[in-house]
């Protein structure tokens, strides 16, 4: 008899607690999609004027917030930009060097050199969010070639034409989570 009353109040209990959580999808949603360094975030998007829930959305997807991350192909910390993207980046924007050890660690210098990119692609595209990501992943070459040669129109739309699997899978995540960011964190 005691572990039937035991078994119904933890039923309720259970039932009481999934209401709540359900009833506020607000906390659904930050336990699902959670973000870490906010404040670098958000200063980096405003320096670059991009949306933090952009950033966050390419952090998500490269490196789950996760430092010290180094892919199979060498692309590096938060934001995982190769050294080649990440040493250009700093000669263009007049950033002082940091070795691959520090960008694999530092949270700072990742968003900023990985946001600055980001903004600059920004720009070759036309503020073109859609052909932005695609040229994060793929790189602008190759996204201006599919643009030139009409293999690709660069909207969401047409995702499935861009011809790199890979490509396509990204920024079909990083939309994703952008827009889940966007739910979740509208005041970022």
């Amino acid at each position: 008899m005691k572990i039937r009353v035991k078994k119904r109040f933890y039923f309720i209990l259970l039932l009481v607690i999934c209401i709540i959580l359900f009833a506020n999808s607000k906390i659904i949603g930050t336990l699902l999609y959670p973000i870490q360094y906010k404040e670098v975030i958000r200063n980096n998007a405003e320096k670059y004027d991009l949306e933090p829930q952009l950033i966050a959305a390419i952090i998500r997807a490269e490196s789950n917030f996760q430092t010290g991350r180094e892919s199979r192909k060498g692309a590096l910390g938060l934001m995982q930009l190769m050294p080649e993207t990440a040493n250009w980046v700093m000669d263009k924007a007049g950033f002082e060097k940091v070795d691959d050890g520090h960008l694999l660690e530092d949270v700072d210098a990742s968003v900023e050199i990985g946001s600055w990119y980001l903004h600059s692609l920004f720009q070759q595209f036309n503020n073109n969010q859609i052909a932005a990501i695609a040229a994060y992943n793929a790189g602008p070459g190759n996204v201006r070639k599919w643009l030139k040669n009409g293999t690709w129109d660069g909207l969401e739309e047409t995702v499935k034409n861009i011809p790199f699997g890979e490509t396509r899978h990204y920024v079909q995540k990083v939309q994703y989570y952008y827009n889940k960011y966007k739910k979740t964190y509208p005041i970022f």
